[in-house]
């Protein structure tokens, strides 16, 4: 198995990012100063110019940055506060109101640091929890607290610059103030709120007697994961909630489900949420924190995955850690063995994948449509070097060459595509060629916001007849239409592609190892054409996504899975 090497391009963004945070900050602190010391010795009020340019520019980074700049502007805000307090001194004598406005923005100012304290410390405990509450409570609203400081330094700046006009400059720092002294005892309600519901927590919990509980923890913006299987466990008929353990994620599900979800962040958090009711845990990715529960012997821990595919991480060892691996078809079984993966027969139930329920089968041959619609999916660079298939390095070019054989195009990139900055370039390109297109000869592509949140996957199945992808959970799913699907080779030479994506057998493999496409020509003529892999998808369909009756897909899973409940 491939030692798993830390994927450079993101890692150098993430690092350039920080640095760039840090220098950014560095220097907002140094040009205050300076502003402060010109202010204190210039011969004019022109002296005031450096310091309100940089308040406009606290205000656009505090606005920006929003809670999580009040550290970072805190220091040079104040810095610039003594600047106006000093022009006001040294170029129109004592202002009582103006120093009044000047102190009173000042401890606004520093009221951030605790601010953002009692903010973080206000995080939601539960949502849709008999006892406790229907809603999740939100924390206070510090970013608008933030910008209204940053904006009351700004008049007074002005206020100075200008002279004679403490009282408005007093007026707007004692609102700003009065703002921040609100949202201080708005946070600490809600502090003390969170803490009756934890003091609740396990009680509620009891009472509501969940037969299960999934957990889920991800980074955020991947709430894909568990949103697919939510209505398929809803549908078991049995109680349970969603047990989340960040504060991102937590939002996410709450928009999902009506059922209970409940935040727990640290190992010590989770003897709260396992009650005498509860008979098993169903996790849908690997994330390290779900040894956090694994350790309770007295559930039956269940993975489900969120997608089952041939990459690396299909097949990590690490799936020997739960009581069952609910997997697609024998292909997942296989897939373990062939690289080295030993595991009992017992450890897996095959299950099909229920998502695909509703994905229509085709109905025709490819050859007999005129002007197909192609669903180009691609997956992203991955978090490792070992898990990038992205073809979108090569994807313009065959998104090119399909448009110029009279194919219209369904774009639907993975949700993580846009965090790497060159595969996001590469989006925006095959966009700009499809609008361009759609304007120049009126095809139908879709893409963009239709694709990729109106329409669901299983929506973009179904409006295509025929699939463009890479090695991704999608392409076992669109296995199920029977429509002909190609695969890019990015990671192997295509001529060893299907030894170690073995459901390449049932693709046409586009060769992109290397970085560029070749031989596109001659694959798009099969795909589009004879399709003289068609009697293999149907054979390959059973060996990937279980040999289960069609009336029977979706209920075969739940017959299954009500077994450990």
């Amino acid at each position: 198995m491939t030692t798993a090497a830390p994927n450079t391009s993101r890692l150098g963004a993430w690092v350039a990012s920080k640095t760039g945070g840090r220098i950014t900050s560095t220097a907002i602190d140094v040009s205050a100063l300076a502003a402060l010391l010109l202010a204190a010795v210039g011969g004019s009020r022109l002296w005031a110019l450096p310091p309100a340019v940089l308040a406009v520019g606290l205000l656009a980074w505090t606005w920006r940055e929003g809670a999580a700049s009040t550290s970072k502007a805190a220091v040079p805000r104040v810095l610039l506060l003594a600047s106006a307090y000093l022009l006001g001194a040294v170029h129109g004598g004592v202002d009582l109101a103006l120093a009044v406005g000047v102190a009173l923005a000042g401890l606004a100012v520093l009221s951030e640091t605790p601010m953002g304290f009692i903010s973080r410390a206000a995080y939601p405990v539960t949502a849709n929890l008999p006892g406790i509450g229907a809603r999740p409570y939100r924390r206070p609203n510090t970013s608008r607290a933030v910008l209204v400081n940053g904006a009351a330094v700004l008049v007074v700046l002005v206020c100075a610059f200008i002279g004679n006009l403490g009282l408005i400059a007093a007026a707007v720092s004692a609102a700003a103030l009065g703002l921040s002294l609100f949202t201080l005892w708005q946070g600490l309600g809600r502090v003390r709120a969170r803490r009756t519901s934890e003091r609740n927590l396990s009680k509620a919990l009891t009472a509501y007697e969940p037969a299960f509980v999934v957990h889920w923890t991800a980074p955020a913006g991947t709430a894909y994961q568990v949103a697919m299987w939510l209505p398929y466990l809803e549908r078991l008929g049995r109680k349970f909630f969603v047990l989340v353990r960040g504060e991102a994620n937590f939002n996410e599900v709450a928009a999902l489900t009506k059922a209970p979800v409940v935040l727990r962040t640290a190992l010590e958090d989770m003897d709260s949420v396992v009650t005498p009711s509860m008979r098993a845990a169903f996790y849908v990715n690997t994330a390290t924190k779900n040894n956090h529960l694994l350790r309770y012997t007295n559930l039956t821990h269940i993975q489900l995955n969120h997608g089952d595919s041939d990459k690396v991480p299909s097949h990590n060892p690490v799936f020997r850690m739960y009581d069952k691996n609910f997997v697609a078809g024998q292909a997942a079984i296989d897939r373990f063995a062939a690289n080295g993966v030993k595991m009992p027969i017992e450890m897996f139930s095959v299950v099909g994948r229920p998502q695909v329920e509703n994905v229509a089968v085709a109905a025709k041959p490819i050859a007999s449509i005129a002007n197909p619609r192609v669903l180009y999916a691609p997956t992203w660079a991955g978090f490792y070097a070992d898990s990038n298939y992205s073809s979108l390095h090569v994807g313009y070019d065959i998104v090119k060459a399909l448009v110029e054989r009279g194919c219209s195009i369904v774009f639907r990139p993975h949700p993580y595509s846009n965090r790497n900055p060159a595969l996001g370039r590469e989006c925006e390109r095959i966009q700009a060629l499809l609008a361009e297109d759609r304007k120049a000869n009126g095809r139908p592509h879709v893409f963009g916001k239709q694709a990729e949140v109106k329409m669901s996957v299983m929506d973009c199945f179904n409006a295509s007849d025929a699939m463009v992808s890479d090695v991704s959970s999608v392409v076992a799913d669109y296995l199920y239409s029977e429509k002909p699907f190609a695969m890019v080779a990015v990671s192997t030479p295509a001529d060893t592609f299907t030894d170690e994506f073995p459901l390449g057998r049932a693709s046409y493999v586009i060769d992109a190892h290397g970085g560029r496409v070749k031989g596109l020509d001659a694959i798009l003529d099969d795909f589009l054409g004879a399709d003289p892999l068609a009697s293999t998808r149907q054979d390959i369909k059973k060996y990937y996504l279980g040999d289960i009756p069609p009336e029977r897909y979706a209920q075969h899973f739940l017959d299954e899975a009500s077994r450990y409940l």
